[in-house]
């Protein structure tokens, strides 16, 4: 089985529990304003690669892992493009007792029987699920990203009805995604999932705005600046994080 990878970070602290080996996949139908990755984009481009290979590296940071409590996270992109890839790794993974946790934004979640079931055997060895919620409004949210939001919180309640642990993140942006009355209704959203275990505040920041310039793509949140510490607070206090 072969993926699409835009590159890898071995020692990562920020995308789940521990130490992580990170493996960022190539591909993503959504085309977010603020998005550090703009060159993941492009499905047919990255490093083709097999399982047995990625394996054969993340192996020898196992000590790294268990020492800290830490794991293997898939993030992108858009991982769940490469739905069949991940089966087989993950697979691999947890039969060498290795932490799992897919990164995701549900961006291409469908509701067929067809991508459920092979969902179902993804979360079977899926350990964590890092769920992005981008904007609770569907009008924003398309405004932000580029598509409506309804599949992505049907993914959301598909990992409840699964009893799937999910850490959710959201990016704040001033003027777009920190409004009082739509954290307010995240936080309402979010209350309706049990298996939500924590909830991260992501301050917006442009640090990938260079990507975007190499690229030759307009940058769309020109002069927009990252949050106050005041409002990143106050979101986590919407949010119930404080």
């Amino acid at each position: 089985m072969n993926g699409r990878i835009h590159s890898v970070e071995t020692c990562g602290t920020v995308d789940g529990p521990g130490l992580r080996y990170v493996i960022f996949m190539q591909g993503c139908l959504l085309r977010c304003k603020y998005c550090h990755n703009p060159d993941t984009w492009n499905r047919s481009e990255g490093k083709e690669i097999t399982v047995e290979e990625l394996f054969e590296d993340i192996n020898s940071y196992l000590p790294f892992f268990q020492s800290s409590g830490g794991g293997v996270t898939v993030s992108g992109g858009e991982p769940l493009l490469q739905i069949d890839f991940l089966i087989e790794l993950f697979t691999t993974l947890k039969k060498n007792g290795i932490h799992t946790t897919l990164d995701s934004c549900g961006g291409c979640f469908t509701s067929s029987p067809y991508y459920v079931e092979k969902l179902d055997r993804l979360m079977q060895v899926t350990d964590l699920v890092l769920l992005d919620l981008k904007h609770i409004d569907k009008t924003e949210h398309k405004a932000l990203t580029g598509m409506t939001n309804q599949h992505i919180l049907r993914f959301a309640k598909y990992l409840d009805s699964r009893k799937v642990p999910v850490w959710i993140r959201h990016v704040l942006v001033p003027s777009i995604s920190d409004e009082d009355q739509a954290l307010t209704d995240l936080a309402a959203f979010i209350d309706t999932l049990p298996n939500v275990e924590k909830v991260e505040v992501l301050p917006y920041h442009k640090l990938g705005i260079y990507k975007w310039e190499q690229l030759g793509i307009p940058y769309p949140l020109e002069g927009i600046e990252p949050p106050t510490a005041e409002r990143v607070r106050n979101a986590e206090k919407i949010l119930q994080i404080v």
